[in-house]
């Protein structure tokens, strides 16, 4: 698992095309919360979900197969056990990230991932990630971990 904060600043720093599998476009849901916060933060958010024509004002697809661009991170809201056949579709389009949000641990996924040259992180928020890592976290006062008084470049 990449827990070390240079690994996860580059990932988010680098992979700017982010395929969010799972995506809802009920408001409440904390895949829609994640996405629309990465998409204000100049992500572009790629939906991927059999349910819905478009989510965020951004195309869905039904699966990553399906995409017709470019994909650098693939950004994982389904349940542990689905996460297996993801991975494989994000080798196959080339992704540069397998991202497992928290509560998502599917190992076998990380280690496939991993063999095949992307980069893998499991059980974290790719939002709260980001606002810890690139300011936003730390004005409601939480302890980011990161001890500076200057901004990453």
């Amino acid at each position: 698992m990449t827990d070390d904060i240079a690994t996860l600043r580059r990932i988010l720093r680098d992979c700017r095309t982010i395929a969010v599998v799972g995506l809802s476009a009920e408001w409440h849901r904390p895949s829609y919360f994640a996405a629309k916060y990465m998409q204000q933060h100049g992500y572009r958010i790629v939906p991927v979900n059999p349910r819905y024509d478009d989510v965020l004002g951004e195309r869905c697809y039904p699966s990553l197969a399906d995409i017709t661009h470019p994909v650098d991170l693939v950004d994982v809201f389904r349940r542990t056990e689905d996460v297996l056949p993801i991975a494989r579709q994000a080798i196959a389009i080339g992704a540069k990230c397998l991202w497992q949000q928290i509560n998502v641990k599917n190992v076998a996924a990380d280690h496939l991932a991993r063999s095949a040259g992307l980069d893998a992180v499991m059980d974290r928020c790719v939002k709260i990630e980001h606002a810890r890592l690139f300011g936003g976290l730390h004005w409601a006062g939480v302890n980011t971990g990161v001890i500076s008084a200057r901004r990453p470049a």
